[in-house]
């Protein structure tokens, strides 16, 4: 499994908002400087988080983003989940899927639940508060 860069670039943006707290809505561009992602590419990608309801938008000259929710009520799960889709490694183990017909003889679908737990697993555990920690922990918040 590999996260493509909208996946990789949401975690940073919402990661940005959650570093800016209650300080106003921040601006794309600033987002942008930021995170050294073009404003362009970040502007489709926080249109899906905004559809999904992450984010709320504020219009105006002092306008911008800011997170909808506390950073603690988003897991990076969530957020990788709506940019990149299912994290099951394999087809048969994403949702709705139909059972396959080699499901019982299966030698490897044990190996695969259990990765695909195991991914579940650590990126359902940690939050948007966990990776603040984190970055305050580390210093100075650049590029992620």
């Amino acid at each position: 499994m590999k996260i493509s860069t909208k996946g990789r670039y949401a975690l940073r943006i919402m990661l940005d908002l959650a570093m800016a707290g209650n300080d106003g809505a921040v601006r794309v561009k600033d987002i942008a400087k930021r995170q050294e992602i073009s404003a362009k590419y970040l502007e489709q990608i926080i249109t899906v988080l905004s559809k999904a309801g992450y984010l709320k938008s504020t219009r105006g000259p002092q306008g911008g983003y800011r997170l909808a929710r506390r950073p603690e009520e988003y897991s990076v799960g969530m957020i990788l989940r709506l940019t990149e889709g299912s994290l099951a490694p394999v087809a048969c183990l994403e949702e709705g899927a139909q059972e396959c017909s080699r499901s019982a003889s299966c030698v490897t679908l044990r190996l695969w639940k259990e990765l695909d737990a195991a991914i579940s697993g650590v990126v359902d555990k940690y939050t948007l508060a966990d990776l603040m920690q984190w970055q305050q922990e580390m210093g100075d918040f650049y590029v992620i």
